[in-house]
């Protein structure tokens, strides 16, 4: 919980603002991602119902995004194991987290998880993610649409936008895995140092 709190607190204190925040009202708000990813909605789907490979462990209770696994099929769960490593290399599971709960699943189509993520597990508020796969040439269009409803102690305007960048920052890790090589590969331009500059 702690781990989710530090990330809150990263992201409602950066300067730059969150647009997709489509909805808000008093007990809750819509956020909205979309990106078209470079892989086949076969494969976008085998790497979605695996999130161990693209969601951010810092967004965790452990700390390690490897606990994390998901059944996909309605009553499935998104959860992740607490788990610790000893001295000796002996993994012991000290408890688990259901992050979310599976109530559609449609190979390569679609998904709808509901779950109050992060800190707003401890909050009396639903949350409903939709991930929606759509064909687009040899590519797949991806949206995350999370909706949040219910009481909650957070103050709407400041939990949204953070929530908002969480769930980009993930749609943005999925899509990362498709990325041309070449492209993962290239460096950004860099200027050159003062003395090449003299030369």
């Amino acid at each position: 919980m702690f781990r989710f709190i530090l990330s809150l607190v990263a992201i409602l204190g950066a300067s730059s603002a969150q647009a997709e925040v489509s909805n808000t009202a008093d007990n809750g708000f819509t956020v909205k991602h979309l990106t078209v990813v470079n892989g086949s909605a076969e494969d976008v789907w085998k790497t979605i119902i695996a999130p161990a490979r693209w969601w951010n462990g810092e967004h965790s209770f452990s700390g390690n995004a490897d606990n994390f696994y998901l059944v996909p099929q309605a009553g499935g769960c998104f959860c992740e194991l607490l788990r610790t490593t000893s001295e000796d290399n002996i993994k012991s599971a000290e408890g688990s987290v259901q992050h979310m709960r599976v109530l559609f699943a449609q190979n390569g189509k679609a998904l709808r998880m509901s779950g109050a993520l992060g800190p707003l597990q401890g909050e009396a508020v639903t949350g409903t993610l939709t991930i929606g796969l759509r064909p687009d040439g040899d590519n797949t269009a991806v949206s995350f649409v999370y909706k949040v409803g219910g009481y909650m102690e957070f103050p709407v305007d400041q939990i949204a936008p953070a929530v908002d960048g969480v769930i980009g920052e993930q749609l943005t890790r999925l899509a990362a895995l498709f990325a041309p090589e070449e492209e993962a590969e290239a460096e950004p331009d860099s200027e050159p140092e003062e003395d090449e500059k003299a030369e």
